[in-house]
């Protein structure tokens, strides 16, 4: 038995080793309800700065999570497109 020949299963499997991480799941569920400072996951999440900005590196490594500079702050926020394609392949490999 074969999954889908589209799916990168390296690709998806790195993807979903970064998101299991607790801190970062609580990054993404506090970032579907749209755009955050940073300041507002550090205070919602009660983690240090350094931790926090680790956590939504690796989420913007793999492009879960794209960011943009206003002055002194970073805003966060989901990409759902790719957030999308996730959640496809998954469809996909259980599925097929």
């Amino acid at each position: 038995m074969k999954c889908h020949q589209k799916i990168n299963l390296q690709e998806l499997s790195d993807s979903l080793s970064i998101i299991s991480q607790p801190n970062r799941l609580q990054i993404i569920c506090l970032l579907k309800n749209g755009e955050l400072c940073v300041c507002k996951i550090i205070e919602a999440l009660q983690l240090k700065q350094n931790l926090i900005s680790h956590h939504l590196n690796l989420l913007k490594k793999i492009w879960l999570v794209t960011s943009r500079r206003d002055g002194k702050n970073i805003f966060y926020k989901l990409n759902t497109k790719n957030i999308q394609n996730i959640q496809l392949w998954l469809s996909q490999i259980i599925n097929s």
